[in-house]
């Protein structure tokens, strides 16, 4: 089930946005094998991005682990990896070794860095990633520091969904030429792309480098998150003339200084006299008024608060697996509809089952059982 099903992937273990790409994957139904090292822990019910893909562990300083790994890559259709350039390399599972045992595979890559570059092999993480994008610097409010935007630009963003998406386009084109390649998905790269629209507006003159200073970094009065009566939040994004008419309308904003919506000298001024009407009502009394019009408003929820609204209900946004409430897959398909993913695997706990459904005998799992390797 699902769009990818059929595709057959090698997942070699890692962190963060390694394992978010093998969800997307797993998610969208492909078959994803998680090689972990033997020994490692992980795969408990919380461990929500291990979901829908089983585990196999080798203790890959023997040989015969390694050599086991790559007869699971001859049958693959794709492999991906999350490590520092040269650790597959070292470990004997580079992509030159796995695309000499099977040409046609599709090896995706997923550094910080890249691949080359004077940064390749220094240590990094999200916050520095984006900083060199560019993201990081155009985030925050005007006067203040620049504000980490989770790990959603660079490692998830930047990083996982690009290489998803490299992989993808990779095995497509594998399927015209019969030839497999590496795909270099680096999050400072992927998190840059992400800036395309800020490029072409800093390019045009219509995009100041100051933060809290721009239509769309919290700069106007009319594209903002403000505190309600209550101390939670609501977020307007009325941009357009007719959804900033329906705002004034319903806020009650009169005051005839709210006519020149795109004066950027008055928006510091008029966003002090927003935040003072929107401290007047709850969250719950402005949701009343606002949401389901074309204002463009949304309460500001927590994690917790996100399954329980009706439009999230309806959609099912968030599903429970083994108890645990998370995100369901995305995107979602008229006909090929991915089934509701597996619960995370513990390390090491499929070994013998993958092993035996992609070809080793009974005899090879009892030699690499008495060998340690697995």
């Amino acid at each position: 089930m699902g769009p990818l099903s059929g595709l057959k992937v090698i997942e070699l273990a890692g962190i963060g946005p390694g394992p978010f790409c093998a969800m997307m994957l797993a998610d969208m139904g492909a078959e994803v094998i998680r090689v972990d090292r033997k020994g490692a822990g992980g795969g408990h019910k919380f461990d929500i991005m291990s979901r829908n893909r089983r585990s196999v562990a080798f203790d890959l300083k023997k040989p015969e682990s390694v050599e086991a790994v790559l007869r699971l890559v001859e049958k693959a259709d794709a492999l991906q990896e999350g490590f520092r350039p040269g650790v597959t390399e070292r470990l004997g599972l580079g992509p030159d070794t796995c695309l000499a045992r099977n040409p046609k595979l599709v090896y995706g890559r997923m550094t910080g860095w890249g691949q080359d570059g004077p940064l390749a092999q220094a240590a990094g993480h999200d916050l520095n990633y984006i900083a060199l994008s560019g993201a990081l610097g155009a985030i925050g409010p005007a006067g203040a520091k620049p504000v980490p935007p989770l790990n959603l630009v660079g490692d998830f963003g930047g990083g996982a969904m690009y290489l998803a998406f490299g992989m993808v386009c990779a095995l497509l084109e594998a399927q015209r030429s019969g030839k497999g390649q590496v795909v270099d998905a680096a999050m400072v790269d992927g998190a840059a792309s992400l800036m395309s629209m800020f490029f072409a507006f800093t390019a045009s003159g219509a995009w100041k480098e100051q933060r809290g200073a721009n239509l769309l970094d919290g700069g106007a009065h009319f594209y903002d998150t403000y505190e309600c009566a209550d101390g939670k939040y609501v977020a307007l994004g009325s941009i357009e003339p007719q959804f900033y008419a329906l705002l004034r309308e319903k806020a009650g904003l009169t005051d005839p200084a709210f006519d020149a919506q795109m004066d950027r000298d008055a928006w510091p001024s008029l966003k002090a006299k927003v935040t003072a009407v929107m401290k007047t009502k709850t969250r719950a009394e402005w949701t009343a008024i606002m949401e389901g019009t074309d204002v463009c408003f949304a309460p500001v929820l927590s994690i917790t608060e996100v399954k329980s609204h009706p439009h999230n209900a309806a959609r099912n946004t968030i599903i429970s697996i083994a108890g645990v409430d998370q995100p369901a897959p995305a995107p979602r398909f008229s006909r090929t509809v991915p089934a509701t993913p597996t619960p995370p695997s513990r390390a090491g706990s499929d070994t013998i089952a993958v092993l035996g459904d992609w070809g080793f005998s009974a005899d090879e799992i009892q030699k690499l059982e008495a060998l340690q390797a697995i």
